[in-house]
Order: C-alpha cells, then structure tokens, then sequence
C-alpha cells in the first residue's frame, strides 16, 4: 500500500547486494489493484450480492484470503476478511480498471443497508477504541511483546531474523514500556497525543517519566477521551490513576490506564 515503493527498493537491495547470485527478478503490481474495504455489522449482506462465492462464517472465517467470483462469473477478485476497524470487515480487491464500477456496485447493493463511505480519519478513531496500532506506536523502539504480540514469535524455531535482539536483556525486561489504554478519570477531560505519564505526587522530570500518549481521540461510541500510551510495565498497571501532563500547553489530567481494548474486547463483532 503505502509502503509499496519502499519495500520494492528493498528488494532490489536484497537483490543487489545481499544475493547477487540470484537470477530473478522485481515488478510491483500494487498499482495493477484497486482495493476497498467493507466494513460493518452488514458488509456480509452488500458483499453477498456482488459475489457469487459463499462467504458465510462458517465458508469464510477470519483472516480467511481467497479468490473469487463477481457478478455471475464476469470478473475475478480477491477477497480478504480483515479487520482494521475492529468489526466485522473485508477487503476486496479487483484489477485497477474495475475498481470504480466495483466501487460503483458496492455502494448501490449497500443503499437498502444505508452504506456510507468512510475515511482515514474516521478508520483512525475507530482503530484507536479497538486498540489496534499503526506507527504512532510501532516506532521502532518496541518489540512484539511491548504491544502485546509476545505470543505470536514462534518459540519452536531455532533461529530467525530477530530472535537474538529480541531475547536481549534491555528487551525482555518487564518494566519495559508497554501498550496500555489511557483514558481520563472524568469524561469532560481532554488531553493530548504527546503527553506524558507521571505517576500522582511525583515532580516532573525524566527519572519520573512513566511513558507517553502515542495516540489519541474522542470516542463518539464511549462519549469521551480516549487514547493510547506506552507505559512502564503497563499491562500490569490497568486500573491505576496517573497524572497526564502535556508540558506544551502546561496542562495535567488525572488519566485512569486500562486495556487497550475500549470497544467489544471479546473480539465478537470481529468473528460475528
């Protein structure tokens, strides 16, 4: 997606430099895809009347990627069943020149649904209730287990790309910042992304810095502030009350840490 060019580039460098041996080579096709996303308790009922394939829960689980077939057999796409908004979603993507007139369908087979398009900023505040990350919080600082993904590095693999700098002594320390949900004791309260986290009572200074807000928004489904932040041994600490300050505007809030998770935490939409 975004990325696409440089990752292209870093596959000419591997090319290039690491395994020059090697006789292959490099195209991107990104931009030979149009790709959109259906998000929404209904986008099962829209996406059923343009393609043919059965894509119930029961034929098409999360995370389930297949090829299938459109409006009666007259064109081929991908179909992805994932999730960046927290709910029941997928992707679908089509050869570049169909994407409008796909586009097009998807919009009129919603209309009885009341679909409506929806944009980054909007797919931002809804990933930040669901506590899904992006780079505000994968920074280059953290590791899997900072974000709460410890689980998925394989522990059956003898060696992989990582594996010593993640078993390192500085990365695997507990008090590590990590991933919490942040969210102010009083709902009329607001503070900001950037702000820092101070335990109640302690002076402000570097050796009290417990952490900071990497992201942040207004909840139109809570009805207030929420965000989230890297914290000092945060998965441990959800519950507890700390003070956010915000040196810029030379503000504090009494902010309460919780799971990053503010919305459907049992992962039920996301399955439904």
């Amino acid at each position: 997606t975004a990325l696409a060019a440089g990752v292209l580039t870093h596959l000419e460098f591997c090319a290039q430099v690491l395994w020059p041996e090697l006789d292959v080579r490099l195209a991107s096709v990104t931009d030979q895809w149009a790709q959109m996303a259906v998000a929404g308790p209904k986008s099962r009922d829209v996406l059923s009347k343009i393609i043919d394939d059965d894509i119930s829960n029961e034929a098409f689980p999360f995370l389930a990627a297949r090829e299938v077939s459109m409006f009666g057999g007259r064109l081929k796409g991908r179909l992805f069943r994932i999730s960046f908004s927290g709910e029941l979603a997928y992707e679908i993507a089509v050869p570049a020149g169909y994407g409008e007139s796909v586009a097009d369908a998807v919009m009129m087979a919603g209309e009885e649904f009341g679909i409506a398009p929806y944009g980054t900023e909007a797919l931002g505040v809804m990933r930040i209730e669901k506590g899904h990350v992006t780079h505000a919080e994968i920074n280059g600082t953290v590791t899997p287990a900072d974000l709460g993904m410890g689980k998925m590095v394989s522990a059956k693999k003898d060696d992989f790309i990582g594996r010593v700098m993640n078993l390192r002594e500085g990365l695997v320390d507990p008090s590590r910042p990590s991933l919490v949900g942040i969210k102010p004791k009083s709902p009329s309260d607001k503070f900001a992304t950037g702000s820092h986290i101070l335990n109640p009572g302690d002076d402000v200074s570097l050796a009290n810095d417990q952490g900071y807000v990497t992201s942040m928004c207004h909840s139109p489904t809570l009805g207030h502030a929420v965000g989230l932040a890297l914290v000092k041994n945060g998965p441990k600490r959800h519950g507890e009350e700390v003070v956010i300050w915000n040196g810029l505007a030379g503000t504090t809030v009494t902010g309460i840490l919780c799971d990053p998770a503010f919305v459907d935490p049992e992962n039920e939409k996301l399955h439904a």
